[in-house]
C-alpha cells in the first residue's frame, strides 16, 4: 500500500465547484464543512480549492454554457481515483433554471452535472440540508477507498 493509500484513509479532501444558480447549496456545503454543529472534519473530510489535492468533486448548480469547459478542466485535474457529488436540485435535473425560457431551448444552461461528468451520488434537495451533505459525502468513502485499491 503506497503512501497516497495511506493517507486517503487518514483524510478525504472534497472541492466544491459552483456552476451556477442562487448559491443557496453553496452556503450549506460551507456551513457543513467549517460549522461545529455539522462539522464534516470529524470524519476526516476536509475543504480544499486545489483539484490537485481534492478526492471528492463537489457540484451545486445547474451547469452553465460558461461553467462547463472550466468544470471539465477542473474534473481532469484531480488525480484517479476521483469521485463526483452532485448537490442540490439543480445540480441534479437543472432546478429553476432547466426551463428558465420556458419552451425555447436555453442557451445558457447546459443541464444537469450528469450531462458533463459521471456524477456517483446525488444528494437532493433546494438548499441541501446539512444532514444530507454530511450523509452524501460520507456514503461515498468506501467506494474511493475501493478504488484505490485495485
Amino acid at each position: 500500500m503506497g503512501l497516497k493509500s495511506q493517507s486517503r484513509k487518514k483524510s478525504i479532501h472534497i472541492m466544491l465547484v459552483y456552476t451556477g444558480g442562487c448559491n443557496g447549496c453553496d452556503i450549506e456545503i460551507v456551513n457543513t464543512v467549517l460549522s461545529p454543529k455539522f462539522d464534516i472534519e470529524q470524519y476526516n473530510v476536509y475543504l480544499t480549492w486545489n483539484p490537485r489535492e481534492a478526492d471528492v468533486l463537489v457540484v451545486s448548480g445547474p451547469v452553465t454554457h460558461w461553467t462547463k469547459e472550466p468544470l471539465l478542466k477542473i474534473y481532469e485535474s484531480i488525480p484517479k481515483p476521483k469521485l463526483v457529488v452532485a448537490a442540490g436540485a439543480c445540480a441534479l435535473t437543472g432546478g429553476v433554471y432547466k426551463n428558465i425560457h420556458g419552451d425555447i431551448p436555453s442557451e445558457e444552461i447546459e443541464g444537469p452535472v450528469e450531462n458533463v461528468i459521471p456524477v456517483d451520488a446525488k444528494i437532493p434537495g433546494c438548499a441541501v440540508r446539512p444532514e444530507d451533505i454530511v450523509a452524501g459525502v460520507v456514503s461515498v468513502i468506501p467506494i474511493l477507498l475501493e478504488k484505490e485499491d485495485k
